[in-house]
């Protein structure tokens, strides 16, 4: 199963662009600093991911804008070139508290 949600801020959001069928397409970066258990011990994670979204959730991710935090749901796959993923969000649900 690829699933994958992922609590972020949105770092960066492109221009929309529209898929040769003519469907919304949005590119994006997401911002997410944690700390999580690994072996027992603390650790801080952070980083950044390329992500896009198709469709009317783009006017969503666009209302959240820039700073704004949610939960991300959606799946990777690799970008077109081959290199390096890229998260496809699929559904965002808008926090109202800091990143976990």
């Amino acid at each position: 199963m690829n699933h994958l949600v992922l609590q972020a801020q949105l770092a960066e959001l492109g221009l929309v662009r529209y898929t040769p069928a003519g469907v919304m397409a949005l590119d994006c970066s997401l911002k997410h600093e944690s700390q999580v258990q690994e072996a027992g011990k603390p650790r801080k994670v952070a980083m950044e991911l390329k992500a896009v979204v198709i469709g009317e959730m783009g006017k969503r991710l666009q209302s959240l804008g820039v700073g704004g935090e949610a939960l991300f749901t959606g799946f990777l796959t690799t970008q077109r070139n081959g290199r390096g993923v890229i998260f496809h969000i699929t559904g965002l649900e808008q926090c109202s508290s800091g990143l976990a």
